[in-house]
């Protein structure tokens, strides 16, 4: 695995291109694919931590050779996936929710290249595959979490910015943290930005001065509120609880590796085709899961949400998808 910063495409072919080829163990190739990524904040940020994540783990395994680029800014973002795809890059992945008809026009000008990228809308044949971290069915359980731990019924959800993918995440989580305690209230604010922690740890602050006593962490820098003034969080798309241990009751975890691996597999055997790989999230794939720490949750909450996975993963129980802008309860 390989970053690149701001590269002349000379740099780009030197990278993509000139990289040993490794025999695939995972895959039916006779040679790993070559794979690109475009970030636009840091590897660090949640969210693209976990694409991170799972293409490395593909490169270990040899499926992949795996080059990267992070924050890519997006109006240089065209321009990356350009020299990429030019330096024979065979699947291209990134998120392009600032700048979706660009993107889209750079996978109609190279449709020999495979692209999955991060999107609020659907694929494009014959080569733009869409994906995102649908995870609305274990912030439900943490949600379930949320709403028995609360003694003042007032929730505090601090989010980045109100777009589909986070929105139906928090409606989700407040779905079932009613489910849990009808009584319970939100307070809903968005900072409009996906990495800015001391603005989230002010909104939180205000959200705990107004009665709030647990916090959905949707962006870092809320866990950090509450730490300071002892109250509980959940956590979402990766796990932290051992960065603030004693607070973490839950957190919804994305995992991106089945995402990743289908697509691979389909370049690899020739049938990457446009396609929304949005499902291959779902925890019946093994994209989404609850970590709860159940010295922090009662037994009794805990057997309920366990069921309650149950009954998800046995298709017996169907979250609710709402992509509407959630809001404050008056």
């Amino acid at each position: 695995m390989k970053a690149i910063g701001s590269m002349s495409r000379r740099l780009v072919l030197a990278a993509v291109v000139g990289c040993s080829l490794i025999a695939s163990a995972g895959i039916a190739s006779a040679e790993a694919i070559k794979v690109a990524a475009i970030y636009t904040l840091p590897v660090e940020q949640q969210w693209i931590s976990r694409i991170h994540k799972a293409l490395n783990t593909a490169a270990e395994r040899g499926d992949i050779e795996y080059v990267f680029s992070e924050n890519v800014a997006n109006t240089d973002y065209e321009r990356v996936m350009r020299e990429y795809a030019e330096a024979g890059a065979q699947l291209i992945v990134g998120e392009v929710f600032g700048l979706e008809r660009a993107a889209r026009k750079v996978a109609k000008d190279y449709p020999e290249t495979a692209f999955l990228m991060g999107s609020s809308f659907g694929p494009v044949a014959p080569n733009f595959s869409v994906f995102d971290n649908w995870i609305h069915e274990p912030s439900y359980l943490s949600g379930m979490v949320a709403g028995a731990a609360t003694e003042s019924n007032v929730i505090g959800m601090v989010g980045g910015y109100a777009i589909p993918e986070v929105n139906r995440l928090m409606h989700a989580f407040m779905d079932g943290a009613r489910d849990m305690n009808p009584d319970v209230k939100f307070i809903v604010n968005f900072i409009d930005s996906w990495y800015d922690p001391p603005k989230a740890k002010e909104s939180a602050f205000a959200m705990m001065d107004a009665g709030a006593d647990v916090m959905y962490a949707e962006r870092f820098g809320v866990s950090d509120a509450a730490v300071e003034r002892g109250v509980k969080a959940i956590g979402n798309v990766i796990d932290t609880s051992a960065d603030y241990p004693g607070t973490i009751l839950a957190s919804a975890i994305w995992h991106m590796e089945p995402t990743i691996d289908k697509a691979v597999a389909n370049v690899a055997s020739g049938l990457f085709e446009a396609a929304d790989y949005g499902q291959y999230s779902f925890m019946a794939y093994g994209g989404g899961s609850l970590v709860l720490d159940e010295s922090l949750v009662p037994a009794d909450v805990v057997e309920k949400v366990r069921a309650k996975e149950a009954e998800i993963m046995d298709g017996l129980f169907r979250v609710n998808v709402n992509d509407d802008r959630p809001v404050s309860d008056n």
